[in-house]
């Protein structure tokens, strides 16, 4: 294992732990219309829109599984959605290779909203529940306006997380 591959998976678990303690915690009691804000969600998407797709990815699959372990989840389900959303907020270096915070926050509100669809779709491939119900109506807009307030302040965070340096611009000498 690479040396930055270490350093980061030491710094995704306290982190990690203390999202899901402040989702389970804090987030689970203050709702928005019945509709719990997902922390940990824009956690993630925060990590993909700083670092890229595969690091979104890696920090949903992550998190997930813990979100999974500290709940009544079955194991994976979450790791599914919330690295599908991390995945989709990191295309936002497909554009650019280092994104202002408002196009970082909206890219993190369309990754909310993908990770938080695909939850009812992971459900029903394992019998879990219903599909798409009115409910998810209501559901998406919150998470992804939560997601989207949050990304600017979670940025920093997801980014050192993941350990992403920032790029640096050098003028080219002629």
């Amino acid at each position: 294992m690479h040396r930055p591959a270490v350093a980061a998976a030491l710094r995704l678990l306290p982190v990690g732990l203390m999202a899901v303690a402040i989702q389970r915690q804090v987030f689970a009691e203050h709702t928005i219309r019945d509709v719990k804000i997902q922390f940990v969600l824009a956690l993630v998407v925060a990590a993909g829109a700083g670092g890229g797709a595969d690091r979104g990815a890696v920090a949903g699959f992550v998190l997930g599984l813990m979100y999974d372990a500290s709940g009544n989840t079955p194991l994976g389900l979450m790791a599914l959605a919330y690295g599908l959303g991390g995945m989709t907020a990191g295309y936002v270096h497909s554009i650019t290779p280092d994104p202002q915070w408002w196009l970082a926050a909206i890219f993190a509100a369309i990754g909310a909203a993908v990770g938080e669809a695909a939850i009812p779709a992971a459900e029903v491939v394992i019998g879990d529940s219903g599909w798409v119900t009115g409910d998810l109506v209501l559901v998406l807009p919150v998470v992804a306006g939560a997601a989207f307030l949050l990304c600017p302040l979670l940025l920093p965070v997801g980014r050192w997380m993941m350990g992403v340096k920032r790029k640096k611009w050098k003028a080219m000498v002629e």
